[in-house]
């Protein structure tokens, strides 16, 4: 989608029903219809505050990228990839912006915050070129690549990357899916307990939002509300604490916080 006036997308809970709206100010102005279809304000307006909010969109798929940053492939001395390196993290591991998310009992691990933009797809979309690809994404949004560290490589056969990355609510997104923005304008911040430890610019991308959609929708065909999460860069901790809070914060977008618990 080119740039243009930002709205802001969003979908809620409220009195029992679910809904969907656009964000102005601090309320919302609820639509009918679809968000990824034909919708149109009903006229209904509701404080953010009388609603509890959830992901922006219900993906069918959610696709992670690996090695996706000019500055982290060097901090770790990888080569830069000739494709998109990328897995499917698991539709049960969304989470709602304010969730509290807990350290599954089956693992005492170090756990990580990847603070990352998030690409959410509008249109059905397969085998596209890089020039038509902005047509079918809907917006961006602020993604917690959240992932289980130990996991991932403890058996040296075979890296489990869906595992480490699918467990139930560690893939926190939101809180608004904002449209008309020009991702290579964007900075990504991760803020842990109070400290900025992620601040990096979303035009260091190895390949682009762009590049991403096409490339990947020549592998699996890309459906509206699906979440393409582009990788994270340097600054990946662990979330050390008892009680951590999370927020990842893009301007233009806005905050997205979450309680991680070990």
């Amino acid at each position: 989608m080119a740039a243009g006036e930002v709205i802001k997308w969003l979908r809620f809970r409220h009195g029992g029903k679910t809904g969907f709206g656009t964000l102005e100010a601090s309320r919302i102005a609820v639509h009918d219809g679809e968000m990824f279809g034909t919708s149109a304000p009903n006229g209904k307006v509701l404080a953010l505050s009388e609603v509890e909010l959830l992901a922006p969109s219900a993906p069918s798929k959610i696709v992670a990228l690996w090695n996706n940053f000019h500055a982290l492939a060097a901090k770790l001395n990888q080569p830069e990839p000739a494709e998109p390196l990328y897995l499917l993290k698991a539709t049960t591991s969304v989470a709602a912006p304010g969730a509290v998310i807990r350290r599954p009992s089956s693992y005492d691990g170090k756990t990580t915050y990847e603070g990352e933009l998030g690409i959410v797809i509008g249109k059905t979309c397969s085998r596209v070129a890089p020039s038509e690809a902005g047509r079918f994404i809907f917006g961006y949004t602020c993604v917690n690549d959240i992932t289980a560290n130990d996991i991932l490589t403890r058996d040296p056969t075979f890296p489990q990357w869906a595992r480490a990355k699918g467990i139930d609510d560690y893939g926190p997104f939101g809180p608004v899916i904002a449209t008309g923005l020009d991702p290579a304008k964007l900075v990504v911040r991760t803020i842990l307990n109070g400290a900025e430890r992620q601040n990096y610019p979303i035009s260091d991308m190895i390949f682009s939002a762009e590049e991403l959609v096409s490339k990947i929708s020549h592998d699996m065909t890309l459906l509206p509300g699906d979440l393409i999460a582009v990788g994270t860069s340097v600054g990946v901790g662990v979330m050390k604490e008892p009680v951590n809070t999370v927020t990842v914060a893009i301007h233009g977008i806005g905050e997205l916080t979450n309680e991680f618990r070990l």
